[in-house]
């Protein structure tokens, strides 16, 4: 059930965010909600739904972005392994933690998709990463902002990772 909410969600965010990205003008940068999204899953879903969703919500932004086919839903589940991973060491169950996660996976995920879209292009274009400082922090808010929503699609807690909390 939580698949079908978080596919029906990312698509809502991702329209709405395509629309405010060429409202404001953003040609550097973008408010990844979608990867708000795939880290709320890694955080708080069973593995297999997680993967299913982080790998929809990936297959999303490659509708959304028009970028390779098949990079956003590879890094998406690559990001959720890792968030997942780290949820393990960390409980990212809170909001401050979460965030740190969103920052942290924002990162990575512009870091990656410059490189394999680099290594990938016939004319050696290389996207500029300049706006990614921009993009944690818009995406960062973002996902502070869906917090309350996300936390209704849950409907329970994820059992204790046993691992350092932050609170």
């Amino acid at each position: 059930m939580k698949f079908l909410a978080f596919s029906g969600l990312a698509l809502l965010l991702l329209s709405l965010e395509s629309v405010l990205v060429k409202t404001f003008g953003f040609e550097v940068t973008r408010i990844d909600v979608g990867l708000a999204l795939v880290v709320y899953a890694a955080l708080r879903a069973t593995t297999v739904e997680g993967a299913l969703s982080a790998f929809s919500v990936g297959y999303l932004l490659d509708v959304f972005t028009g970028r390779p086919t098949g990079l956003y839903p590879g890094l998406a589940v690559l990001v959720f392994l890792l968030v997942r991973g780290g949820g393990v060491l960390v409980d990212g169950r809170s909001r401050s933690s979460y965030a740190l996660f969103i920052a942290a996976a924002t990162v990575g995920h512009a870091l990656l998709a410059t490189f394999l879209s680099w290594v990938t292009s016939s004319e050696g274009h290389v996207t500029s990463l300049s706006g990614v400082p921009l993009q944690v922090v818009l995406t960062v808010l973002a996902g502070m902002a869906m917090w309350p929503l996300l936390k209704k699609i849950e409907p329970g807690e994820r059992p204790e990772p046993g691992g350092i909390r932050l609170s």
